[in-house]
């Protein structure tokens, strides 16, 4: 896995990539910095892209960053290769800037083979009527590069850049994920500063680049969840991991000299006509010696700091309830539910340290069907909820207090069974 780091500090700097390794999906080796800014064409940052295994070369390919002196954005996408023993080739570059009709916002290369034996990638950019769009390229080398043009959507007008995309099919679905900037809210949709999501419909044509497509969804509903990629197992799974949070914004840790995380990774299951999230299967060897407890309506359930908590509703009562996690005399983070309308919310209201209030301190999404599970990752600065096996997500950063540590579920009405396990996690 790489990922973007700046070695100076907790800020958008000179971008390099960082390396770790693992061999289960949960324990992770650090390898140090992989990539960094060392030539001209990527001297103002080693920026986003991705990587694809051929025979027994990791072909990394990526967006190198360049600024002139009268502030012009020259964007060069680059690759290196890296060898079984971990060390890189010569970097090569394979294209200078960006196609006639779009602007210098031209970034972020993920590359796959078809089944025809060729090798495809997709670029997000801006046209020059700033509004987002997604290039598709074919290589036979992965060398030489030829630009197949736009993918055709149904999106023409969808904000004023597409970030980060990604290309995958599953059951015979063509999934196009991308992060669109410059989307306004909508009811409990896109309420982040930028967002993340997909459109699902037919394959990808390679041949016309259309893509035949239903609406865009978020992939989480959650405050701090972009830029998410995907790669496939061995076993044939895809796996998703996004960033734990958000450009152009601040966190409490950037005065400690540190910023945003990564989410845990995500298998993407296609399940009645719907993609879901679950936790990969790898994690429940972190479990050690389990918590049990079935409640009736309220009551104190456990305490923690950083654990897997997993409840399986048995009967819902007809009015709202709300469970709590890292409670404490005046801090909690609050998930409520109103079974009415099949409604899920999180607030993070007095989580503890406040952040990015601007936009917010609740999230909300609707269920497809009543509540019946909640599979919770909670850590000592963030927590990442997975409702109906998946159906929904809600990702975020918390900050309270170490000694907030209660969970506990809170209902006003009788009819509320459920059974909850916990797992401690060191």
């Amino acid at each position: 896995m790489f990922y973007q780091w700046y070695p100076f500090g907790p800020v958008h700097g000179l971008k390099h990539w960082y390396h770790l390794t693992s061999e289960n999906l949960v324990d992770w080796k650090s390898h140090g910095a992989a990539l960094a800014p060392d030539i001209y064409e990527d001297r103002h940052g080693v920026y986003s892209g991705s990587g694809l295994a051929v025979e027994e070369k990791l072909y990394l390919f990526y967006t190198g960053n360049t600024k002139l002196d009268n502030g012009e954005r020259v964007p060069f996408q680059c690759s290196c290769t890296m060898r079984t023993d971990g060390t890189f080739e010569e970097k090569q570059v394979l294209m200078e800037g960006a196609p006639d009709g779009y602007t210098s916002h031209f970034r972020d290369p993920k590359v796959w083979q078809a089944e025809n034996g060729m090798y495809y990638a997709v670029i997000g950019g801006q046209r020059v009527d700033l509004t987002g769009a997604i290039l598709l390229y074919v290589s036979a080398d992965l060398e030489t590069w030829e630009c197949k043009g736009e993918i055709q959507t149904s999106l023409p007008s969808f904000g004023y850049m597409w970030e980060c995309p990604d290309y995958f099919e599953i059951q015979g679905n063509g999934i196009l994920m991308f992060s669109p900037q410059g989307i306004e809210a909508e009811g409990n949709s896109f309420q982040n500063i930028y967002q993340s999501g997909y459109i699902m419909g037919e394959p990808l044509n390679l041949v016309s680049g259309r893509l035949e497509h239903g609406a865009f969804r978020e992939w989480d509903h959650g405050f701090d969840f972009y830029a998410p990629q995907t790669s496939e197992s061995p076993d044939g799974r895809r796996i998703l991991i996004g960033w734990m949070g958000l450009p152009d914004q601040s966190y409490p840790t950037d005065r400690f000299g540190w910023a945003h995380c990564l989410t845990l990774p995500r298998e993407i299951v296609f399940e009645n006509g719907e993609l879901r999230q679950q936790p990969v299967k790898e994690l429940k060897n972190k479990r050690n010696k389990a918590e049990h407890q079935t409640w009736n309506n309220a009551d104190e359930l456990m305490n923690g700091q950083a654990y897997e908590l997993d409840i399986r509703f048995e009967s819902l009562p007809e009015a709202p309830f709300s469970l709590h996690v890292r409670e404490g005399r005046q801090e909690r983070t609050t998930l409520h539910y109103d079974p009415r309308i099949r409604k899920l919310v999180l607030d993070r209201s007095d989580s503890g340290e406040p952040l990015n209030e601007e936009y917010g301190t609740t999230r909300a999404a609707l269920l497809s069907h009543p509540l019946s599970t909640l599979r919770i990752f909670v850590d000592v600065s963030s927590i990442e909820i997975f409702a109906n096996d998946g159906e929904r997500v809600f990702t975020s950063r918390i900050f309270p207090n170490e000694n907030s540590k209660g969970i506990r579920m809170q209902a006003d009405a009788r009819g509320l069974v459920f059974h909850a396990e916990k797992w401690e996690y060191k």
